[in-house]
């Protein structure tokens, strides 16, 4: 079995305007040091064992998960022992 934790940002080129509202409220709790944040989505999943992983990983992504037009994704795979 597989946890597979799928990371998912926007292009650095795609403005974000969630991440400008955040950045503007932590100023104004007085966190001047931040100087930029980016919002993005964090999945998990968990995965019978197959031989193709990292492949059907990246299928998932770009037909599903991110929209590979203004997002970037990662995803890291670890092998666990089911319970």
């Amino acid at each position: 079995m597989y946890k597979v934790k799928v990371f998912v940002t926007l292009r650095e080129s795609v403005l974000d305007p969630q991440g400008t509202a955040v950045k503007g409220s932590l100023h104004s709790l007085s966190f001047d040091a931040v100087k930029d944040v980016r919002i993005g989505k964090y999945m998990e999943l968990t995965v019978d064992k197959v031989d193709n992983i990292d492949q059907m990983v990246k299928e998932m992504c770009e037909k599903l998960l991110a929209n590979v037009v203004i997002e970037d994704y990662r995803y890291e795979i670890e092998e666990v022992v089911a319970q």
